[in-house]
């Protein structure tokens, strides 16, 4: 047939006729295109077009687009493109990236964040949870800066982020036969992320200098584009650094402290100094927790330096201009270091900056004249800024408890800690059959109003049954997801073949079913429910009404009372009692957790009260249709109505740590069994649980919006960042 002549009317045909004039490379290039922004880690249809590539490949490869189109040729991607009808979905997902990319008049952002426009925001974490394929985070902290600078992107908030790359990044966590953790570190593939090495604006790369009393520490430059957002990550593996300190930055949260000062003075003081070099003047630095505390004494050096302040003067200055959020509740949470670390390191900026050691000393220090005390970055954090947030209400009344002795002028309600609520990211943690749900509901544009609560009310116009069935395929989609896992986890432990088979088994999909999965500290009380066994094991084994939970979660390498509460909850699979119904996860990361948030009926969550600073896990859970039951702390605690969801305890904390967690046991058993599980099975003629139902609808339209990150960046752009900058009509707030 010539090209002239009208083909046949079938997908593939007219798929094949409209790329007549497209070459293997091309299509090739359009992809890659695609792969080197983040951005399509949160739009599903792109991440099914990268799956239906390869789907074995897929998934061997971590979801990593770059490393699935490295093992293609072009006229393989071609090929396959062909086959599986691929063209106009491919032309399509390029398009959308190119005009979300150009849209700079039509933003939230350019409507309500002008002032930010030439001076943008830097934003300062440790961690960075993109996507698994970018291994860079170890858990909430970095998931929570991830969500924040994504709902920037589609909000176009004009800011720019800095972190470290870790080219081994966390641990990968195996369990051995006794079910003890064990962590491996592997090497990442540089060239299968979506990064390049950051240039200046006359195009040579970026290398930027940190000196100590002993020596120079280098870092390179690299680039990730996520979304809109530039996310710049420094990396010390570079020639002219000790082998020491090419190592510096390989393992997140890893090495004792001097290492771990080393990479904050890399973040904070290196991070400041790689702006100056891309020629970025930001005109607000957000600290996200005090890994980054170091940062404005830098900036406080150029503005001596370019504008002639004395350091008193430019202290203030930069104070006026930094936001500092405070994420830890827990003391031994807070960075501290000796007064000879810092002077080892810090030494050559406190010259610069003309001031002596104790009074360096003094900004990280509660009381500023007590030789013994440590050096604080949260201290520093908040006495170099001006505005400081903890992340949910309660959190914040516990740290300006916790900080209080920073300002003994002011009694507690008056300190200057404020609190904004954390969110998610909606569009990374919606499941894509949730998404397609609330399309046939929702008005057109919902998914840029996700963050006003009117847009997801018509959560109670769904069909129950199609809200239910909806579900369901997300639950059975969980279940075979963990029996891949578990068998995997038993035939790598060279365990029987049987055991690896019953593992394909393992789990009911049409029993209740309750998720758990973050870090393994003591402080969460993942065993909080093994307080009784023998009342545990009716539960899990009632044949009319059966439960069975699903753990994930790594505890910190230094952490043994963390593994051995790993190691207790695993070992339950060896109790014929649990077998089947308690099963431990090995390797959580993001890719483990979007299955369980998606598909679990319940997500537990059991802190000491008030320990937990805001949580987010159950906020995703929240938008696929998961019930919380939760301890009332963090986010939760100003969560909860009564109908969206299950309370643990009652909001109190008892004194005594003891009595406090064998109250708080008793009851998580006593809602289980007088509430949740009631609600569970109590269904209608057709099978529906139209109470539980209920809930879900109640949780998702109470909840979504409240706690989603788009909200969670508006608050800071309106309460935060726009009055730092010098952006804002009003301000008659005490300072």
């Amino acid at each position: 047939m010539s090209q002239t002549q009208l083909p046949s009317t079938t997908a593939s045909n007219l798929e094949r006729t409209n790329w007549t004039e497209i070459t293997p490379q091309a299509l090739y290039d359009k992809c890659m295109t695609l792969a080197r922004n983040l951005w399509w880690s949160w739009h599903p249809e792109v991440i099914n077009l990268f799956r239906d590539l390869d789907p074995v490949r897929w998934r061997q490869l971590d979801h990593s687009p770059i490393a699935l189109l490295s093992e293609m040729t072009p006229d393989q991607v071609s090929q396959r493109a062909n086959e599986m009808v691929l063209y106009t979905r491919i032309n399509q997902a390029h398009r959308r990236l190119k005009d979300y990319l150009a849209d700079e008049r039509s933003t939230w952002g350019a409507r309500n964040a002008g002032v930010l426009g030439s001076h943008p925001v830097a934003y300062f974490s440790a961690e960075f949870g993109i996507h698994e394929s970018a291994p860079i985070y170890s858990g909430g902290l970095g998931v929570l800066s991830g969500d924040h600078i994504k709902s920037a992107s589609g909000l176009g908030v004009p800011l720019v982020a800095i972190g470290l790359f870790y080219d081994q990044g966390y641990f990968k966590q195996h369990l051995n036969s006794e079910g003890l953790q064990e962590e491996e570190y592997l090497d990442t593939k540089v060239e299968n992320l979506p990064m390049e090495q950051a240039r200046c604006p006359e195009g040579k790369p970026i290398t930027v200098e940190v000196k100590t009393r002993g020596e120079s520490i280098f870092a390179k430059l690299w680039k990730m584009n996520v979304g809109r957002i530039s996310l710049y990550l420094l990396d010390c593996d570079v020639e002219g650094n000790s082998p020491e300190d090419r190592e510096l930055t390989s393992r997140l949260y890893g090495g004792d402290t001097r290492t771990r000062i080393r990479q904050e003075l890399v973040l904070g003081v290196g991070g400041v100094r790689a702006l100056r070099e891309l020629g970025i003047k930001p005109g607000v630095y957000h600290l996200n927790e005090g890994h980054s505390g170091f940062a404005p004494l830098e900036v406080i050096r150029e503005r001596m330096v370019d504008d002639g302040l004395v350091f008193d003067e430019a202290l203030r200055e930069v104070a006026s201009h930094t936001v500092f959020t405070t994420h830890t509740p827990v003391p031994a949470g807070h960075d501290r270091f000796d007064g000879k670390l810092i002077e080892e390191h810090l030494g050559p900026l406190r010259e610069k900056l003309g001031i002596s050691y104790d009074q360096l000393m003094g900004l990280g220090r509660v009381e500023p004249q007590n030789e013994g005390e440590t050096f604080c970055m949260t201290v520093i954090g908040l006495k170099l800024s001006r505005r400081a947030n903890a992340v949910s209400s309660l959190h914040g009344q516990v740290s300006r408890r916790m900080w209080a002795h920073l300002w003994p002028w002011r009694v507690e309600e008056e300190v200057p800690i404020g609190h904004i609520t954390n969110g998610v990211h909606i569009p990374s943690w919606l499941a894509y059959p949730m998404h397609m749900l609330y399309d046939k509901y929702f008005e057109n544009d919902w998914v840029k109003n996700m963050g006003n609560p009117d847009t997801w009310q018509p959560i109670f116009d769904v069909d129950p049954g199609e809200l239910w069935e909806t579900h369901n395929a997300l639950k059975a989609r969980c279940i075979e997801f963990v029996r891949r896992r578990v068998s995997r986890q038993c035939r790598r432990r060279n365990e029987d073949e049987s055991i690896v088979e019953a593992s394909r088994n393992i789990l009911d999909p049409n029993a209740l079913t309750i998720g758990f999965a973050r870090r393994f500290a003591t402080y969460k009380r993942a065993d909080l429910f093994m307080q009784d066994l023998d009342r545990l094991a009716k539960i899990v084994n009632d044949e009319n009404r059966p439960v069975q939970f699903i753990f994930a979660g790594k505890a910190h390498p230094a952490d043994e009372p963390g593994k051995k509460l790993i190691q207790g909850i695993a070992n339950l699979r060896h109790d014929p009692r649990f077998a089947g119904r308690v099963v431990f996860v090995e390797d959580y990361d993001i890719n483990v957790g979007r299955h369980l948030v998606q598909g679990v009926d319940v997500w537990l969550n059991n802190p000491r009260r008030p320990l937990e600073a805001s949580g987010t896990s159950g906020e995703k859970v929240v938008l696929n249709g998961g019930l919380n039951f939760s301890v009332l702390d963090g986010w939760w605690a100003e969560a909860y109505n009564g109908k969206n969801g299950f309370a643990i305890g009652h909001g109190t904390s008892h004194a005594n740590v003891e009595t406090g967690d064998e109250r708080d046991g008793e009851h998580l058993m006593q809602v289980l069994e007088n509430e949740v599980i009631p609600l569970f099975y109590d269904r209608d003629a057709d099978g529906l649980p139209l109470g539980w139902i209920e809930h879900m609808a109640n949780s998702i339209a109470t909840l979504a919006a409240r706690f989603s990150a788009h909200r969670m960046v508006t608050d800071y752009v309106e309460k935060a960042y726009l009055v730092a900058a010098g952006g804002v009509s009003s301000d008659m707030s005490v300072r």
